[in-house]
């Protein structure tokens, strides 16, 4: 089907889906049986008491265009647990229970199967009750159909009371299959039978229905009218059906797919949200907002968020908010933005003030630098400050003058002890040639 139609055709399509109704009404119709009809979406159908909360939303995959939807059609079955219990007894002929597993089959084919979606058993009986196949057995459609198609009668009788409170008992157990009450997924049950129920099915019905699983009668042929109704959940003209002979029970499909059908709401472009329309697993829908918007309290329009006013920006130095909603970073003064666009590295630490620098900071580039000094200056071994150069020639003037004094006294020091020295070097040899000239003359 095509994706945009106009409003009036999508509205008017699942009617389209019915079969023409026959030529005169069946002489067994009665005031409380229908043929499926529309119904209001949301909720499971003909649910007893208030809608169950709505679960965790599913949102299909969508363009994410302004007002725009996610999802395509505009019919999508929703998740159910389905259990079939079809009347097998003799009064079934071989080729008549064929169209009901016709009409099984062709029900499952309009159904979304899977895990996620719809899950399916099928209970047959007769005076015996057996469970086909549970909930959990089968994930596909095709294995589905297989073993739909292998399915063969029981016997005489026909125990609907004791087929019902079977299919409550065992297939719609978490341990068969069914999902808890946590998911909010519809239990749902089909009778198909053509007599007269063997058994008290009032009861057992009634308990079902308590229990949370909602009833679909159909009867067929010489099917029991009011039998029909007291196993139908309510409205009973949405929950019973009646057709002459198994040969046009397939037409039924039909209805049922009505039934179980999900209106995608967001497709048809009704739910005025602002910017994303999500579709719930419900048949009901919520809106969304882009990223760095806010769903606003009347959960249609959106706002832009002030992230940076939220703290959540993850900024290093400074938020700057976006007309679009959303935001950047930036660094302060001799800083320079990072890869990660969030963080910040030094760029110019001369910028910064933090060079230390006497007199003046250069900018070497790769976050280096060097100090220099004004003219008249000359930078000190600190690297860092700066001395006038007329300074520096006095200190260095005064350093010589020092030195060389320092010099010059230990210059006449050195003088005076060899003079000293001299002298008593004088005295010692005139004592020697004293002494050597009185050796001689004796």
């Amino acid at each position: 089907m095509p994706r945009h139609l106009p409003g009036l055709l999508l509205l008017l399509w699942p009617l389209l889906l019915l079969p023409p109704p026959p030529a005169a009404p069946s002489p067994m119709a009665r005031p409380g049986l229908r043929r499926l009809g529309t119904r209001g979406p949301g909720g499971s159908p003909g649910r007893r008491g208030p809608a169950p909360a709505a679960p965790a939303s599913v949102p299909y995959s969508g363009t994410g265009q302004p007002g725009g939807a996610r999802g395509a059609g505009v019919c999508k079955s929703r998740p159910l647990d389905l259990v079939f219990i079809i009347d097998s007894s003799r009064s079934v002929r071989p080729l008549q229970f064929t169209k009901v597993k016709t009409f099984v089959s062709k029900i499952i084919d309009t159904l979304d199967i899977g895990p996620m979606d719809t899950r399916v058993a099928v209970v047959n009986y007769a005076s015996t009750v057996k469970i086909e196949f549970h909930l959990q057995t089968h994930s596909d459609k095709q294995s589905l159909k297989r073993a739909v198609a292998r399915i063969t009668p029981l016997s005489t009788g026909t125990m609907s009371g004791l087929a019902i409170q079977t299919a409550m008992d065992e297939a719609f157990t978490v341990e068969a299959g069914a999902r808890g009450p946590s998911s909010n997924i519809p239990k749902v049950a089909i009778i198909v039978t053509d007599g007269r129920p063997q058994d008290q099915v009032n009861e057992v019905a009634a308990r079902a229905r308590a229990s949370g699983i909602e009833l679909y009668a159909v009867g067929v042929d010489r099917a029991d009218m009011e039998s029909l109704k007291m196993m139908a959940s309510e409205p009973l003209d949405e929950h019973v059906f009646y057709v002459e002979t198994y040969g046009v029970i397939e037409k039924l499909s039909s209805r049922f797919q009505e039934t179980f059908c999900a209106i995608d709401k967001c497709a048809l472009n009704t739910h005025g949200c602002e910017h994303i329309c999500v579709n719930d697993r419900t048949g009901s829908y919520h809106c969304e907002c882009y990223e760095g918007y806010t769903l606003n309290e009347d959960r249609k329009t959106c706002s832009a968020q002030d992230q940076c006013a939220l703290g959540t920006h993850g900024c290093q130095h400074i938020c700057v908010n976006d007309r679009a909603g959303s935001h950047h970073c930036e660094c302060y003064e001799g800083y320079t933005l990072n890869e990660d666009k969030k963080t910040c590295s030094v760029l110019n630490q001369c910028a910064l003030g933090s060079h230390g620098c006497q007199h003046i900071c250069v900018y070497d580039g790769n976050a280096s630098y060097h100090c220099d000094c004004d003219t008249g200056y000359t930078l000190n071994e600190d690297k860092k400050t700066c001395s006038a150069i007329e300074e520096a020639r006095r200190l260095i003037s005064t350093e010589d003058a020092c030195a060389c004094e320092a010099t010059l006294a230990f210059q006449d020091k050195v003088n005076s002890y060899l003079q000293r020295l001299n002298s008593k070097l004088d005295d010692i040899l005139e004592k020697l040639q004293a002494n050597e000239y009185g050796q001689v003359h004796r």
